[in-house]
């Protein structure tokens, strides 16, 4: 929420200068889109997909076995001595337990090999989509350029006819 503020407060500053200043140009992309359509984030991401799908088997398959292992667990406690029961017990735990630390591993926040691999895999990407963006905004002579993502917007509002998400899309398709 704060971030949010943030910029809004900087996108109302930003316009009050150019608005002053009367002689700036603004523009924006939809890193969204530039993402869904660039050949190199799209690589990137079915490498990331696929393994994320790897880790989720492995996931999915200890799940399996402790959830097996606990039906057995259920049909023979009423017979097993309490010394037996305690000792199944703690290897059900012990399967939870490394589940879970599978689980956080892998897929835990921000600390999770996932969000590290997806941060390492799409860092060339961004690098290159920025310098797209700024060779773009020089060329049409922009001061400002915003990102107009669905998922977490920095716009609030936008004409479309400074929108130059194709520009730069095609930049970096045609790679000049």
């Amino acid at each position: 929420m704060r971030k949010t503020i943030i910029t809004i407060v900087l996108f109302f500053a930003a316009s009050a200068v150019v608005l002053a200043q009367g002689n700036q140009k603004m523009g924006f992309v939809n890193s969204q889109t530039i993402f869904e359509q660039l050949p190199e984030a799209i690589k990137v991401q079915s490498d990331l997909d696929a393994m994320l799908a790897k880790w989720q088997t492995v996931l999915d398959s200890m799940q399996n076995e402790l959830q097996t292992s606990y039906n057995s667990y259920q049909q023979q406690a009423q017979t097993m001595t309490p010394d037996k029961r305690k000792e199944s017990e703690q290897i059900l735990v012990n399967k939870q337990q490394n589940m879970e630390k599978y689980r956080q591993m892998k897929f835990g926040q921000p600390n999770g090999e996932a969000y590290a691999r997806q941060e390492e895999l799409f860092a060339p990407v961004r690098e290159k989509i920025r310098k797209a963006i700024e060779d773009v905004s020089k060329a049409e002579g922009m001061s400002f350029v915003f990102d107009k993502n669905e998922n977490f917007p920095i716009l609030l509002h936008a004409d479309d006819q400074y929108d130059i998400t194709f520009k730069v899309l095609d930049k970096l398709k045609r790679g000049k």
